[in-house]
């Protein structure tokens, strides 16, 4: 197997080789546009490996997957190492463990119940002894197996790896022993793997990796990810020249100083994600030339040198998941003409990386590349659940302007609610026009929108509605509640108390849609963190001052409000039952049941929009992670229950109003009648 080594160097030095050399080739596209490879014509990133064949050359369907860096060498690499496993089925082996199989000079002991490690032939070539019991290793335990290929000791209780142990094993090119409890190896642990290429010890719990390059001078690939690495320092790879692949995930890095990597110059792949980096020097990959694919991803980095991956000409992969970037620019990505799979947190940081064949997220569950509202469904019902909602409460604040009642004051405040409840499909309305004025080009406009003081302006009037709604309906409940519950205390407000809590309710929520505009500082782009301007989660990264406000206003003060409305009708309801109870009358049952059956449902539609968006918050302060598309559908569908059945429930469905508007519905048949004979009368004496 030795021999595969030096043809496989070749071939990772001729593949980064090509890559530069395509790199200085790159064709000009305009923003959101990738080229057909080498020609002159440019598409839009949504049309890459959309199964169809745009480009002449098919160029648009190629490197759909992203199997840059390793996998392809890798590919061939296990693809010859199997050809040469496999030559023979028939067991070559005088010795192995009856609980094991044997093929060829293979053994195979995984999941044997083995405590330690057994006795084999000395012709054995790979030796597997994976996920079973071992705790401890003797120091002659792989004495004599010269010629010896491939060692599996992963998933067994392995602490310690003793010096001298693999002494004897001058043929070893692959070493796993991945998820064991080893904490410490030293260079003399590595004595004797002369030709050791592949060196995997993910989930154990080192601290510290010394320079073992010196002991592996053949050591192309290293794995150490989910160890308990806490710094990584430029000895430790002192003589490591021909490493390709180093995989630091998932451990404790805080810090990386500008030469760590400087003596390894063939690196492919770099994997430094889930780890504690909060900055990196912008020289840090200055020396990686042939670098293919490097993963960031995960680590709680908010500032990128603009010059950062300057270097990194041949980089193919570029993995920024999880990171929010917010001095994003396009220079950063100004050099990585070669640039063709990049992975952001946010999808709209796409449009800073315009020439990159494949970008990730292409949405985030509200937009997409294409347009603000990425679901079809969502395009067409904003319009409809807008529609209904203006319908609705314009009528009703016709109807009630036409039809006089007894109380007033009453109809005052209904009107006022559904003025409230209207504003929330202007809202919609608004984002249904600039969802159809971006039609099929969103992504390039995506950011310029949520910066943009429009954004915040129907952001702050959806929560203007949504806060006085709220507000208006506690104060017409508690009106209703002290009516009911307490009807001898003749507690009625008069024109001038209502006028004034009316008045009040919209200063405060006129005040509290627009504090967030205030102060940029403290809060951040408040209104603008999605594309359909709504505050109702809190991201990892945002202000203290803007989670606090978001979370006082929606698990303080709304979710108040919701349990004042749910304990009124339920006390009202009681108080009704039990008067009911108290009297003779059997008429009052089905009066009782009717009552019942409105205030299930006045709670049922509360609860149906409130618990949703209380649990949103609550999760987000969790910082679990909440899809967009829950987002999406909680702005379109759940926030807008209350605005469209509102008029429903507290006019179109009472008795009072249904009374009236059959009464005025009756006096205009009347008047037709009346018209007409006078029109007649009229004409005859004529």
């Amino acid at each position: 197997m030795a021999p595969l080594l030096l043809p496989l160097a070749v071939l990772t030095t001729i593949v980064a080789s090509n890559a530069i050399h395509t790199g200085l080739q790159t064709i000009s596209c305009p923003l959101g546009y990738f080229p057909c490879g080498n020609l002159s014509v440019c598409l839009p990133q949504p049309l890459h490996c959309n199964g169809i064949i745009e480009c002449e050359n098919g160029a648009d369907e190629d490197e759909c997957a992203d199997l840059h860096g390793w996998p392809n060498l890798a590919d061939w690499y296990f693809y010859q190492a199997q050809r040469t496993d496999d030559e023979s089925k028939d067991c070559l082996l005088d010795v192995y463990p009856e609980q094991c199989t044997c093929t060829g000079m293979i053994v195979d002991c995984e999941e044997a119940g083995l405590l330690t490690v057994p006795a084999v032939s000395s012709n054995v070539i790979n030796l597997a002894l994976q996920n079973n019991l071992i705790h401890s290793i003797t120091s002659k335990a792989f004495s004599g197996l010269f010629q010896l290929k491939k060692l599996f000791l992963s998933h067994n209780q392995i602490s310690v790896l003793k010096p001298g142990l693999f002494q004897d094993l001058h043929q070893l090119e692959w070493l796993i022993v991945d998820n064991n409890l080893i904490g410490s190896i030293t260079q003399k642990t590595f004595v004797g793997l002369k030709s050791l290429f592949f060196l995997y010890m993910m989930n154990n719990s080192l601290e510290h990796i010394p320079n073992i390059c010196t002991i592996l001078p053949k050591l192309n690939w290293l794995d150490v990810e989910g160890n308990n690495l806490m710094t990584i320092e430029k000895k430790s790879f002192q003589t490591c020249s021909k490493i390709t692949v180093l995989v630091l995930r998932n451990n404790k890095i805080r810090y990386i100083k500008e030469d760590t990597f400087s003596t390894m110059p063939l690196m492919v792949e770099l994997d430094l994600s889930s780890n504690q980096i909060q900055e990196l020097s912008p020289l840090v990959f200055r020396d990686f030339e042939h670098l293919q694919q490097l993963n960031l991803s995960r680590n709680p980095m908010n500032y990128i040198h603009r010059d950062q991956f300057d270097h990194l000409i041949a980089l193919k992969s570029l993995d920024l998941d999880g990171i929010n970037i917010f001095n994003i620019q396009n220079r950063m990505f100004k050099n990585l003409g070669n640039l063709s799979h990049i992975y952001f947190k946010r999808f709209e940081y796409c449009r800073y990386s315009p020439h990159v064949r494949s970008c990730k997220p292409n949405t985030d569950g509200i937009s997409s590349f294409e347009n603000l509202l990425a679901n079809i469904i969502l395009r067409v019902f904003v319009w409809v659940v807008a529609f209904i909602i203006c319908f609705g409460n314009l009528f009703v604040i016709c109807m009630r302007s036409c039809i006089t009642t007894e109380n007033r004051l009453h109809t005052l405040s209904i009107k006022s609610l559904c003025c409230a409840d209207c504003l929330m499909g202007v809202y919609l309305f608004f984002i249904g026009a600039f969802d159809m004025k971006y039609l099929g080009e969103y992504n390039k406009n995506a950011q310029q929108w949520m910066e943009s003081m429009k954004c915040q302006l129907i952001g702050a009037l959806a929560m203007l509605s949504t806060e006085v709604s709220v507000m208006l309906l506690t104060y017409m409940t508690l009106e209703k509640y002290m009516c009911i519950v307490f009807p001898f205390t003749h507690y009625r407000p008069g024109k001038r108390q209502t006028l004034s809590t009316l008045v009040s309710i919209w200063i405060a929520g006129f005040i509290i849609a627009v504090i967030p505009l205030w102060n940029n500082t403290t809060f951040g782009n408040y209104y603008g963190k999605n594309g359909v301007c709504f505050p109702l989660y809190s991201e990892q990264f945002e202000s203290l001052g803007a989670r606090g406000y978001s979370t006082g206003i929606f698990l303080g003060l709304n979710l108040l409000a919701f349990i004042i409305i749910v304990f009124s009708y339920t006390s009202m309801f009681y108080s009704i039952h039990r008067t009911g109870t108290q009297s003779a009358e059997r008429s009052l049952f089905s009066r009782e049941v009717a009552i019942a059956k409105r205030f299930f449902f006045i709670v049922f539609t509360d609860a149906l929009c409130w618990i949703p968006i209380f649990l949103m918050k609550l999760l987000s302060l969790l910082e679990v992670e909440i899809p967009g598309t829950v987002t999406s559908w909680v702005v379109i569908f759940i926030l807008p229950i209350n605005s469209a059945l509102n008029p429903i429930l507290y006019t179109i469905t009472t008795a009072s109003f249904q009374e009236k508007l059959k009464q005025c519905l009756q006096n205009q048949e009347l008047l037709g009648p009346k018209k007409s004979l006078t029109s007649t009368t009229q004409m005859s004496s004529v």
